[in-house]
């Protein structure tokens, strides 16, 4: 798979996107946060670094959650069985999004503590 051309990389990313979409809850459910999140900056035309801030924010997360994603899919085909090393891997992986949406809610508390002063 490397050194494909950019736009067959870029159809597998997608592709991938959609799948993870169409299968996991919290992957639509963190894309319903960006839509919210943006619907709230184009209401409220902040500064560009709140922008830049919140984009990152929710994007992290999302990017932290399609990597979880992946993790889970590879173990579970891997070691189908319950395993405690396999256990470690996913609770670690759901750790990292959890870490992702506390610091995404900590720039939302800083927003709207900003916004509303």
């Amino acid at each position: 798979m490397k050194n494909r051309p950019f736009l067959q990389r870029l159809g597998f990313a997608c592709t991938g996107m959609a799948g993870a979409f169409r299968s996991e809850r919290s992957v639509r459910v963190h894309v319903l946060a960006v839509a919210v999140v943006l619907s709230v900056l184009l209401y409220v035309r902040p500064a560009a670094i709140w922008w830049a801030l919140m984009t990152l924010a929710v994007m992290f997360v999302l990017a932290a959650e399609l990597i979880n994603t992946a993790v889970e899919h590879l173990a579970d085909h891997l070691h189908p069985q319950q395993h405690a090393r396999i256990k470690v891997v996913k609770d670690l992986a759901a750790a990292a999004v959890l870490v992702a949406s506390l610091g995404a809610l900590g720039i939302a508390v800083a927003f709207a503590v900003t916004i509303l002063s």
